[in-house]
């Protein structure tokens, strides 16, 4: 607060407005507090506990001089609100501040609006997000509201002045207020607070009345006793709450009944397949909701900074599996969610991206198991079988996600918005908006192509011809994608060539597409049939080890099936340019998908100038590649890679900034850059939150001459969410520093 308050004047000192009083006293964020209670009883103890200066029994005695820093804080039960109204219009001066601690809004609005004729500037409508089952003077906890929400919900006369002092007594005492409507309020509330107590009063009540059950609370386990908590709050405060938001409390309850019918219907017809996605979407929508009210990626660890120390020296041995390929993982829950059928996927990759994916089908009404151990089965709903997801898709960190959805989503009925966290959201989509606006889709980024989208549905889409201006699967799967829902065909043509995954993936699901050298063709109004998808593993992570291999003297490592597309293997190429033994055997076809056991050796490295034909085909691996180059023998030189200044981070800067801190040449270009091997000095660099470079770095403390600190590494877990434990299995030394 820019000045201290005069006066706190506090109406009812039960729990809220006692522990409002007395935090506000303590912590010395106004003058005076005064009380007030229709209890003699209550004003005593209020003293006699410090939480207020003064006391008074009787509205009208409170102080005829209340003005412009003076504060009334309306704290009784929700019936009571209107007679404490009438009588401060007529007292207090338009300049005093008034809000309220309600959990019900709407009606107090009115009421206000009622008695006064308007609607007050000087009134702020309130609730903090706080509570006990206990109540009175008592009950009073001074950090009852820290760490807490409080709602504001002000209307369009409210004056800025007033809001800002209501904001700044609740944030003095250390509770995060947020603005919202007053019906917005209601509806929520009614959901998320006001239904459970309705819930817990009637399953007691229930049970209570059962002779034969009266024992069993004896024995009740700790969630019966968790949930049933709440029934022992006031009912008297509860009996004031829900007839002063009976229509939203109604709704909810109706729309709750709804779905309990939907589970008796489940039962009685032994529809397994319902109970499971029921209960499947209920687990995995629990789970999600933290990460969505906190704006974190979908399986972020911990909130804390997460720094590697990875030591210096050592060679990697062995057999090592790496993860599923994140890529395929992302289009088989994709194309398994709008296929007829049932599709089952093994290997999958349980990273923070897929798994945004995953729960974003979720949210759209497909049943979902797993991922166990990599094991899923999707029940698919067909090409136009997606429900409107209740509030926004939020993907995380996944771009590939919000790609690839935002042409499938375009072809739908409803409306939806795409969000994710906050690298994301700094993340180019004008790309793919422009291509699907051409198509017909209604759907909107914000300032400068950035998240979020906002996608209109009912939008009927056109076939195009569309040559994408830079190389891009994801931009090209975007197209694909909305190009089922065509009339005729869609055709993209590559600039150069880019994975083709969702070729194949459509094909194996069914498909009509079809590739002439560089140009696609997809068929509108294809049906997906069920299949079966084995992910293979991603060799996007296997680039890790393969360089780690070919670097650090004495290593002799096995790679077993390791995804091999013609579209992906510019890492083994190029390797093999420089001088790696890399061997390829065991190879087969999976899936449609080549798939091959890697053997890789030491062996020297050499610089070399890479080929442009080999860039598209190892974009995502050239930060594991830097570190070759780093090592190599000579002057490595890579043009025509903007692309990697677009990726989680300008992955050219970057890797850069971090060869040049551990002692290693190297000169940037807006497309690429010069690598200068040399020796590696260890020290510290800044993955800049990007897993990739996170990965990169490590792997080069194989041969650096003191340990490297890599900072900002918690991402890892998008792509490779055991890559330390595999690594110090097959021979690094990697350890997690927390700050």
């Amino acid at each position: 607060m820019t000045k201290k308050l005069d006066r706190l004047f506090v109406i009812g000192l039960g729990l809220i407005g006692g522990s409002l009083a007395k935090a506000v006293k303590e912590r010395k964020l106004c003058s005076w507090v005064i009380g007030c209670s229709r209890s003699h009883e209550t004003l005593v103890e209020a003293l006699k506990l410090g939480v207020v200066d003064e006391t008074i029994r009787d509205i009208n005695d409170l102080p005829a001089d209340l003005g412009a820093n003076d504060l009334v804080v309306i704290a009784v039960p929700a019936l009571s609100v209107e007679g404490v109204i009438i009588k401060l219009h007529k007292l207090l001066d338009r300049s005093v501040t008034i809000t309220d601690v309600s959990s019900v809004k709407g009606s107090i609005v009115k009421c206000v609006h009622d008695i006064y004729g308007f609607n007050p500037p000087q009134f702020v409508p309130g609730h903090p997000i706080a509570g006990s089952e206990k109540s009175g003077i008592k009950s009073i906890n001074s950090l009852l509201f820290e760490n807490h929400q409080v709602i504001l919900t002000p209307l369009t006369e409210t004056n800025a002045s007033h809001i800002k002092k209501v904001s700044s007594i609740w944030a003095g005492i250390g509770a995060t207020v947020s603005e919202m409507s007053t019906t917005d309020h209601d509806e929520i509330l009614a959901a998320t607070s006001h239904l459970p107590h309705m819930l817990a009063y009637g399953l007691v009540e229930m049970l209570s009345g059962i002779r034969k059950n009266q024992e069993a609370f004896r024995y009740a386990a700790g969630g019966f006793s968790d949930f049933t908590r709440i029934a022992a709050s006031d009912p008297v405060m509860w009996h004031d709450i829900v007839l002063a938001n009976d229509k939203a409390v109604l709704s909810a309850l109706n729309n709750f009944s709804g779905h309990i019918d939907q589970i008796k219907q489940a039962i009685a017809n032994k529809d397994g397949k319902c109970l499971i996605g029921i209960f499947t979407r209920a687990k995995e929508a629990r789970n999600h909701f933290k990460k969505i009210r906190e704006d974190k990626a979908y399986i972020e660890p911990t909130e804390k900074i997460i720094d590697y120390r990875a030591s210096s020296g050592g060679c990697i041995k062995g057999t090592i599996k790496v993860p599923g390929d994140k890529s395929i993982s992302h289009r088989a829950i994709i194309l398994g969610s709008i296929a007829k059928g049932t599709t089952y996927i093994t290997g999958f990759l349980e990273g923070e991206d897929s798994l945004a994916t995953l729960q974003a089908f979720r949210d759209m009404g497909v049943v979902i198991e797993g991922p166990n151990d990599g094991n899923i089965k999707i029940y698919g709903v067909g090409l136009n079988g997606l429900k409107q997801p209740p509030g926004p898709l939020y993907l995380g960190n996944s771009g590939t996600s919000m790609r690839l959805l935002s042409g499938l989503l375009s072809a739908q009925l409803f409306d939806v918005v795409l969000t994710g966290d906050e690298s994301l959201s700094k993340r180019p989509m004008g790309r793919v908006v422009t291509p699907l606006k051409m198509m017909g889709a209604f759907i909107e980024a914000a300032e400068s192509g950035l998240p979020p989208l906002k996608i209109k549905g009912n939008k009927a889409l056109n076939s195009i011809y569309y040559e994408l201006p830079m190389a891009s699967a994801q931009v090209k799967s975007c197209i694909l994608l909305a190009g089922l829902y065509v009339k005729s065909n869609t055709i993209v043509k590559e600039s150069a060539t880019t994975r083709d995954h969702t070729e194949r993936m459509l094909g194996a699901f069914g498909c009509k597409i079809s590739k002439d050298n560089s140009t696609i063709t997809i068929k509108g109004g294809n049906e997906l049939i069920s299949t079966k998808i084995d992910v293979p593993a991603d060799i996007s992570s296997a680039a890790f080890y393969m360089v780690a291999a070919s670097i650090a003297p004495g290593s002799d490592i096995i790679l077993p099936f390791v995804g091999v597309n013609p579209t992906r293997i510019g890492v083994i190429n190029i390797l093999k340019m420089m001088g790696a033994d890399i061997e390829l055997f065991k190879q087969r076809e999976v899936g449609g998908e080549p798939v091959a056991d890697i053997r890789v050796r030491y062996a020297p490295l050499r610089g070399i100038v890479i080929p442009l034909e080999q860039v598209a085909l190892a974009i995502d691996e050239f930060p594991a590649l830097f570190i070759a180059a780093a090592c190599a023998d000579g002057k490595t030189t890579l043009n025509g890679a903007s692309e990697l200044r677009f990726k989680e981070s300008d992955r050219i800067q970057a890797m850069a900034a971090g060869l040049l801190s551990l002692g290693i040449n190297v000169a940037t270009k807006p497309d690429g850059l010069e690598i200068q091997g040399g020796t590696l000095s260890g020290g510290e660099v800044d993955s800049n939150d990007d897993h990739r470079i996170s990965m990169a770095f490590s792997i080069a403390a194989l041969i650096s001459k003191d340990s490297i600190l890599i900072k900002n590494c918690k991402n890892v877990a998008t792509s490779f969410p055991n890559f330390i434990e595999l690594a110090n299995k097959s021979g690094l030394t990697i350890s997690e520093v927390l700050r």
